[in-house]
């Protein structure tokens, strides 16, 4: 049994302690090969029989599956002093599968499938320490009743609010994309208190308590300073350096009935944006009193930090591949995607705390068994007892996956990770197996 799988999951109570294990022990299977089919993961005929029928209990609801990994992350939450809370929504299409039953419609109604909106604690260094909370929907069809998709982001506040009563060492910020700007949410975090922060990307040129409107308002707020970073390549776009421009400003929106709602708004804006380039623009909303550059420079920051569930999102999809699960209901694929969305962290946690954390020992994430079977494959001797740091053992199950370590190739990427992972297994299994038969070390 993984130890990982038995540290997120071993707390489960399930009603059934038979069913309590099995968790735990399909949590480690699509864990130790989170590329692989259901049927892949499972080696056999009996496990993959059982993780059906653990995924058929229909009495067993997603949330009691997450619930012992969300207490796990609240204790890793608990030892920092900030922590990022970030929220996003992603469509899973299932439009190939036309016998799942509960899916509804996508973008339009020739595509099917369901929403999951997920909250993934993440440092300020970029450290993924895990699963907050989650929504997994299916849309009704046109005409009909449908719950409200906004609610989404306020529940999502409030759940962040609630764990902040818990974790009084620690603050808390909400960060979400532009369609988190939405006025209801502000007025929420007010009434409750505003026990945690919050940082939202600008989506509306909203009118001020003076008539004033905001981009107006930004715009004629003096630059603070130029901050440069290096905007990666992507489909049709080169890597380059952006150059941009920082401006703040303290706005009060009209009252609402409940007095002034105040907020912060900073402007980050590319200067000389090469030709056929579209000009790099964050407009961020936020409930704190930004005072300086540095405090605002920190606040763009921890947006850019957003991007680490456009990543998870990515592992979860095209790592995990969920959209590939052949399961005969939205019931069943909620149980499965409540695994995978632990199984897509594990593997940006490699990916994160291996290029943050990269001295510590590696036993902080892979079990004896797959540090010492990367240490034979790699190096073709016994292994030693000391066990290597968390960065060499991340480039060695990335090197396993196609990673070459060059020095242009930068730190190990997700993909790299989770295609090792999948060799790495085969591994354990054939060394475990030869040392069972008196052939190993």
């Amino acid at each position: 049994m993984s130890d990982w799988a038995a540290a997120e999951f071993g707390a489960a109570e399930l009603g059934d302690q038979r069913l309590n294990r099995r968790l735990v022990r399909l949590a480690a299977l699509l864990g130790a090969a989170p590329a692989a089919s259901l049927p892949e993961a499972c080696r056999g005929a009996a496990e993959t029989k059982a993780a059906y029928r653990f995924f058929a209990q229909e009495d067993c609801d997603w949330r009691a599956l997450l619930g012992p990994h969300w207490a796990c992350t609240q204790q890793r939450m608990g030892a920092e002093a900030r922590v990022l809370c970030v929220q996003d929504t992603t469509e899973l299409d299932f439009t190939t599968q036309p016998g799942v039953a509960g899916l509804g419609r996508l973008g339009h109604d020739a595509r099917h499938g369901l929403y999951v909106h997920p909250t993934l604690a993440v440092t300020p260094a970029g450290v993924a320490l895990g699963v907050l909370d989650a929504w997994m929907w299916a849309r009704a069809a046109r005409g009909q009743a449908s719950v409200l998709e906004s609610r989404r982001w306020l529940e999502g506040y409030e759940r962040v609010a609630e764990l902040a009563a818990s974790l009084p060492g620690t603050r808390l910020v909400y960060v979400a994309d532009r369609e988190s700007d939405i006025r209801a949410l502000m007025d929420r975090a007010a009434q409750l208190g505003t026990p945690a922060d919050w940082l939202v990307r600008a989506a509306h040129n909203r009118a001020l308590a003076d008539g004033a409107k905001l981009w107006a308002q930004l715009a004629q707020a003096p630059a603070l300073a130029e901050v440069s970073f290096e905007l990666p390549a992507a489909a049709g776009r080169a890597a380059r350096t952006v150059m941009q421009e920082v401006r703040c400003v303290r706005v009060s929106l009209p009252d609402r009935g409940q007095g002034e709602c105040q907020v912060t708004a900073i402007e980050a804006r590319e200067r000389d944006a090469p030709p056929g380039c579209k000009a790099v623009l964050w407009r961020l909303l936020t409930n704190e009193v930004i005072e300086n550059l540095e405090a605002a420079c920190e606040r763009i920051d921890w947006y850019r930090q957003r991007w680490w569930v456009e990543v998870f999102f990515r592992i979860l999809k095209s790592g995990c591949r969920v959209e590939a699960l052949q399961l005969s209901s939205v019931a069943r694929l909620e149980r499965a995607l409540a695994v995978y969305l632990v199984v897509a962290w594990r593997v940006l946690q490699m990916s994160t705390l291996g290029r943050e954390a990269a001295q510590v020992s590696c036993e902080c994430l892979f079990s004896t068994e797959e540090w010492q079977a990367a240490w034979i494959v790699r190096h073709r001797r016994a292994p030693p007892p000391k066990a290597p740091s968390l960065g060499e053992m991340v480039r060695w199950v990335a090197g396993f996956g196609g990673y070459l370590g060059r020095k242009c190739d930068g730190e190990p990427g997700p993909k790299a990770l989770w295609a090792g992972l999948n060799y790495l297994a085969g591994c354990v299994e054939g060394i475990c197996s030869a040392r069972a038969a008196g052939m190993g070390p």
